[in-house]
């Protein structure tokens, strides 16, 4: 039966950092703070919502909402992201995404200063993910993924990793942390010619398709450490991932469960980033 690589763990520990450097910063006179911009109001939205305010709340980052309507004109949007780069009271920016159709969410994303986009959603700080120049942030689901594999300890450097996946949300920026790690980095996607065999060859799988239970027993072999992003929601509710759980806990080594696994790290991965966006600018 394969290890499982909870998130719980990780996020205790990354908090207690994370509480510890944001008291560091309060003693000086800076207070962290987060902006929480958000168009409308969609349910998946306002959960995350919540528990970015209460992650905040633990470890003394301040939160300041900015809400505006469904219906809102992206006038009143750019001026808000404007608002949010001139306040020095700001440290960061979690920008709500996907934005109503009647917006363009490229202009706004490249409207938000990179020094505060704490989310990694602007194209300077992917180029800095990808150039590897410390700007900017890399994004919190891709970040947690690594946070995972350091917290278990699990050896990269020189280790075969695969990522199934290429969006610039979780696989293609996973793909450039893994590589900063000396890992030797294959990335795949659902075109992928023969896929099980590929990845059958990684020491370590990282899994972002999008796609329920895509990769199941054809996919896996003993020894291997996955580490499972995707999160589905069936009819009756329940949560499950890109892989079949079933399927692979008792032939891999290790793997993240769904619920509990990277998505309970990456709210951490956010907070975390706003007190180094402070530290930064301070």
């Amino acid at each position: 039966m394969a290890i499982i690589l909870k998130g719980t763990p990780v996020v205790t520990a990354m908090n207690r950092e994370t509480a510890a450097r944001c008291q560091a910063l309060i003693q000086q006179g800076v207070r962290p703070a987060l902006a929480v911009v958000r168009v409308g109001a969609r349910e998946d939205d306002l959960s995350y919502e919540t528990g970015v305010i209460r992650r905040c709340e633990k470890v003394g980052v301040a939160v300041r909402r900015f809400l505006l309507p469904e219906d809102a004109p992206q006038a009143a949007l750019e001026e808000v992201i404007a608002r949010v780069n001139r306040d020095p009271a700001l440290h960061g920016c979690l920008l709500f995404r996907p934005l109503p159709r009647h917006m363009d969410e490229a202009a706004v994303r490249a409207a938000l200063c990179p020094a505060k986009d704490v989310d990694g959603v602007t194209d300077a700080s992917l180029a800095g993910v990808f150039a590897n120049t410390g700007a900017g942030f890399a994004p919190c689901t891709a970040q947690a993924c690594l946070e995972i594999l350091r917290h278990y300890q699990v050896p990269l450097s020189g280790a075969r990793v695969t990522v199934v996946g290429r969006s610039l949300v979780v696989g293609k920026p996973a793909a450039m942390l893994l590589d900063r790690e000396n890992a030797t980095v294959t990335m795949c996607n659902s075109r992928t010619k023969n896929l099980p065999a590929v990845c059958r060859e990684a020491d370590v799988l990282v899994v972002a398709m999008g796609r329920r239970a895509a990769i199941g027993a054809s996919c896996l072999r003993p020894g291997q450490i996955v580490v499972d992003v995707g999160i589905h929601v069936d009819a009756e509710g329940r949560l499950s991932g890109d892989v079949d759980f079933a399927a692979a806990e008792p032939v891999v080594e290790a793997i993240t469960p769904v619920p509990g696994g990277v998505g309970t790290v990456t709210t951490s991965v956010l907070v975390r980033h706003v007190v180094e966006a402070a530290e930064r600018l301070r």
